[in-house]
């Protein structure tokens, strides 16, 4: 008896993932940009969330949490939607070689702008400082955050223009920059302790 009713919730559930999947598709067809925000600023929430549970603490960080999902919102989403539609623009197909340009291109201009404000979002929004604070922590520690950046992002962007479509270029950026966020709150959480 149990068992038939799991298998008829398994169905169900199938049924409102698979509606829930197609709901979405339509939004991003109809109202891009706006799905594309939506969608950054809750992985972004979904990221500041984990991080927060991870590093220890109890009572998630309301206010800090709020500017992580308008910062997915207001930047994260409608950024990478005009990026990716620029960088269609300038560098047309998918072979190898314009593949590469892209990604060279974007990890060269886009990659030290978001980790530079990454920088100054921990440490202005989560840590607390002073800006002058800020800034010094930024001069220290962006050389070693960015060649960790550069050791990463390049791959994911490779498979990104490589392989998506372009209107899913952002939702898998926004994705990985969802478990990314977690990687660098959980880093500069733990350069900070041992400090």
């Amino acid at each position: 008896m149990f068992g038939n009713e799991k298998g008829k919730l398994k169905i169900i559930m199938g049924e409102l993932a698979k509606r829930g999947w197609q709901q979405y598709l339509l939004q991003l067809q109809q109202h891009p940009l706006r799905t594309k925000a939506i969608t950054a600023g809750v992985l972004a929430g979904i990221s500041d969330s984990v991080a927060q549970k991870l590093s220890g603490i109890q009572n998630l960080q309301l206010k800090r949490l709020l500017f992580k999902v308008l910062f997915g919102f207001a930047y994260g989403g409608p950024f990478g939607h005009y990026w990716h539609k620029l960088m269609e623009k300038i560098f047309k197909g998918k072979d190898n070689k314009t593949v590469a340009k892209k990604v060279l291109f974007e990890q060269l201009t886009s990659s030290p702008w978001n980790t530079l404000l990454f920088l100054f979002y921990y440490g202005y929004v989560v840590e607390g400082r002073p800006l002058s604070q800020v800034k010094t922590k930024v001069r220290k520690d962006y050389p070693a955050l960015q060649l960790t950046s550069w050791m990463f992002w390049p791959i994911v962007g490779w498979v990104n223009h490589q392989y998506l479509p372009l209107q899913f270029r952002v939702i898998f950026h926004s994705f990985v920059a969802c478990c990314w966020g977690i990687f660098l709150n959980l880093r500069a959480r733990t350069k900070a302790i041992n400090k």
